[in-house]
């Protein structure tokens, strides 16, 4: 953001601006049999998801940049005639450059932040910043070198220190910042420095070359996130002499400056939601649309990803051997509450593996619509893939997998079918539309389009318009598998996972169930 000092004597230069700116629900604890509720089809999950996320990448080409004058003048009219004043605009920055930070870096991966903050504007919206990092989950620390006695700035310090955010000296960091540090926000000049930063920025910000040098070599994971401007660089013509501060994110306020088109990193967002469009159409701007309620929108395509690199480090609860059910079942039917309480979509989707006789593996998801003491019930043609892979091979295997609890269960035993009078009884339960549907698909044939299938619905809609009672096809109906295994996986740190396998055991002429820890 901008980076002045408004009538603070110091040893910058600067223009006088501001810059930028029914399983139903039972008795857990027993093996009586219990249905599941109808729940939306499993494929459907994340297309709002994805949709938000296209909508907002923004091609860099088509976004305008602004000059240093231009961003200048704008911040003279929105402290002017528009009405803002610098702590509306560095509230503003500030949360965008927080929740920008956000999208890209967990709390759980990337917890703590040191914010190096200037004395100017720049330095407001980084303070402004780590109180909002705080209330998302994250542990911000702040460098705050060269103070300034206005109003505005003690107010955001009190602020922090209200909530023990803690303060380092200069003296007080490591030599090598990413040994303590997983983010680091340049907040240091805005857009309206010029000249050689002095001390003690100058060794600051080599402090933060330094770091992109030791990643390298080191594959550290410590990121540098610069506010509008990457401290250092000019503000048209970026990093002159190739030596500067090479950020893995750059939050442009307002509008992207010049510079920015020389940013290589990863991940260019675009905050500062406060833009007119008075000054829209004065300037000219295209800028993107921000997607709901967002103060923030990214600029350009995602980064390729490094897909070795993709990893979670799970916290959870330990899973020990004397905290179990002793029946799997039961134990399953408790982490299944738990998943149905936590409100995770499709609790009752698992992956069903089979193999036939050619001993090539195939696995689909599908839902599990009923369980009691004797297995795991699900429904489907008797003519698919599937099907015809249990008749060759009466074996399988089942995978639930919560992934807000950091939890998978895998399930392997005998299938057999149910009887006639249970898969006509769930058929009948099911909309009518699901009903006509299992109908009209032959599943796992070759259809020569999409519109065959809606004409024969459509007519077989008509067909049963009178009918009360839709007549359940022959070649569909129920498996239900018989586990003699079961393996229950809750996520930990360092991948050290708790894994707690059942399987049946005599014990004095007692069938039992056996548990045992298996390595991670």
């Amino acid at each position: 953001m901008f980076a002045l000092f408004h009538g603070h004597k110091c040893f910058f230069h600067f223009h006088a601006s501001r810059s930028h700116y029914s399983l139903s629900k039972n008795a857990w604890g027993s093996t009586c049999p219990i249905s599941l509720p109808a729940i939306r089809s499993f494929a459907s999950i994340s297309f709002v998801k994805a949709t938000r996320v296209m909508q907002s990448m923004t091609s860099p080409e088509s976004i305008s940049y602004l000059t240093q004058r231009d961003a200048a003048e704008i911040d003279e009219i929105l402290m002017g005639p528009l009405g803002f004043s610098v702590d509306q605009l560095m509230e503003l920055a500030g949360l965008s450059v927080a929740t920008s930070i956000a999208e890209v870096y967990k709390p759980s991966e990337y917890n703590r932040v040191l914010a190096i903050c200037g004395p100017g504007n720049n330095g407001g919206d980084g303070l402004v910043a780590a109180r909002h990092l705080h209330h998302f989950g994250y542990k911000p620390f702040v460098c705050y070198p060269k103070r300034t006695a206005k109003p505005l700035f003690t107010g955001l310090v009190t602020q922090l220190e209200s909530l023990a955010v803690p303060f380092l000296t200069v003296g007080d960091l490591p030599s090598e910042l990413s040994k303590d540090f997983d983010v680091l926000v340049d907040a240091m000049f805005g857009f309206s420095f010029h000249g050689s930063p002095r001390p003690p920025f100058d060794d600051l910000i080599q402090k933060l070359v330094n770091l992109h040098k030791y990643n390298q070599t080191r594959q550290k994971s410590s990121v540098i996130v610069s506010v509008d401007i990457p401290s250092g660089w000019h503000v048209e013509e970026g990093d002159v002499a190739g030596e500067g501060i090479k950020p893995h994110m750059l939050v442009s306020l307002t509008a992207p400056k010049l510079c920015a088109k020389k940013f290589s990193g990863p991940h260019h967002f675009l905050g500062g939601r406060f833009v007119p469009p008075s000054i829209v159409e004065k300037y000219k701007l295209h800028l993107p649309q921000y997607p709901g309620a967002s103060m923030c929108v990214q600029i350009g395509k995602p980064p390729q990803i490094d897909i070795s690199a993709l990893r979670e480090n799970y916290i959870s609860p330990e899973f020990l051997e004397d905290q179990v059910e002793a029946n799997p079942i039961d134990q399953f039917l408790k982490w299944f509450d738990d998943a149905v309480a936590a409100g995770l979509k499709e609790p009752n989707a698992m992956c069903l593996s089979t193999v036939g006789k050619d001993g090539k593996p195939s696995s689909r998801m599908v839902l599990l619509k009923g369980v009691d003491k004797d297995g795991f019930v699900w429904y489907t043609n008797y003519e698919s893939r599937k099907a015809q892979q249990l008749l060759e091979n009466p074996r399988a295997s089942l995978l639930f997998y919560w992934d807000g609890l950091h939890r998978q269960v895998r399930v392997e035993g005998s299938v057999q079918k149910v009887s006639d009078e249970e898969s006509e009884q769930y058929f009948h339960s099911r909309p009518r539309g699901s009903q006509i549907g299992a109908i009209v698909s032959k599943q796992s044939t070759i259809v020569p389009g999409r519109h065959v299938i809606h004409q024969q619905f459509k007519e077989l809609e008509e067909k049963f318009s009178d009918v009360d009672l839709i007549p359940k096809p022959k070649a569909w109906g129920g498996y239900k598998l018989k586990p003699d295994l079961f393996e229950f996986w809750q996520g930990q740190k360092s991948r050290l996972h708790d894994r707690l396998q059942y399987t049946p055991q005599e014990i004095n002429g007692k069938q039992v169930w056996g548990i045992v820890r298996l390595a991670p």
